[in-house]
């Protein structure tokens, strides 16, 4: 398939919708080459102008999707037609959907200590069960790694899910991806925690309204540091990001 490809701020954005995405997964495990796709939010183009080689890293991905109403705004203002987001939740729960038809083999890599073994016997036992090939927590150091990755290939998944939080998720997959030889690999922030039922994902409204950073707000108020990145990225926009020409990418 062909999408295009966008630029906010130096940071690559793919102007795809949902379905062009799950499109994206289905092609990657079919062909079996090692991808990742990254869903990137205003907090973290914000981010990148401070770490420049995580531009470089979005640059490489298979997929990078807007997450966020702020990445979405961002697009618009530089003269791209766009009306939804492609939210990391979102997507994962319709990867997993399709999971579940295709027979496709997933492995759960993130979150405290049991919450991907939580996730992983919810969905088990769902009416629709899930085949969870592998888990283990997020709480590992760099010298753990080769162990963890040695976990991943034993299991052979066609989809890891990685959370790590961002941009470290991002960055673990990127370092291992080849050796890793997942086809699709994935950062999901906290979303294993609402797999899991320890978090609650936003009302139905509040997602509809992009309001989704205000419900966590409100629901984990220690986040209020990483939000106050979000008048800084909107003043960046308003001031740098201008309409600019579009560049087809084929898949």
């Amino acid at each position: 398939m062909v999408y295009e490809r966008a630029e906010i701020l130096g940071c690559r954005l793919d102007v795809i919708d949902m379905a062009g995405a799950l499109q994206v997964v289905q092609d990657s495990i079919q062909s079996r080459e090692p991808s990742q796709i990254i869903t990137l939010n205003a907090e973290m183009i914000y981010r990148a102008q401070h770490e420049r080689q995580l531009i470089d890293l979005y640059s490489a991905a298979r997929l990078v999707t807007p997450d966020g109403i702020g990445a979405v705004w961002a697009l618009r203002r530089a003269g791209w037609q766009i009306s939804r987001r492609v939210t990391g939740i979102g997507l994962t729960l319709k990867i997993l959907d399709m999971a579940r038809e295709k027979n496709w083999r997933v492995f759960f890599l993130g979150g405290e200590p049991g919450i991907a073994e939580q996730a992983a016997r919810k969905l088990a036992e769902s009416d629709k069960p899930l085949m969870v090939v592998g888990v283990h927590h997020g709480y590992f150091s760099d010298d753990e790694s080769p162990r963890i990755i040695e976990q991943v290939r034993a299991a052979r998944p066609d989809v890891l899910l990685v959370g790590l939080g961002a941009p470290r998720q991002d960055i673990w997959i990127a370092a291992h991806l080849e050796v890793l030889g997942v086809p699709v690999c994935m950062g999901v922030g906290g979303t294993l925690d609402v797999l899991a039922g320890k978090a609650k994902r936003a009302p139905r409204l509040w997602r509809r309204l992009g309001l989704e950073w205000l419900f966590r707000l409100i629901n984990e108020p220690g986040r209020i540091k990483r939000q106050m990145a979000l008048p800084k990225f909107a003043w960046l926009v308003l001031t740098k990001v201008r309409g600019t020409g579009r560049q087809p990418r084929p898949s």
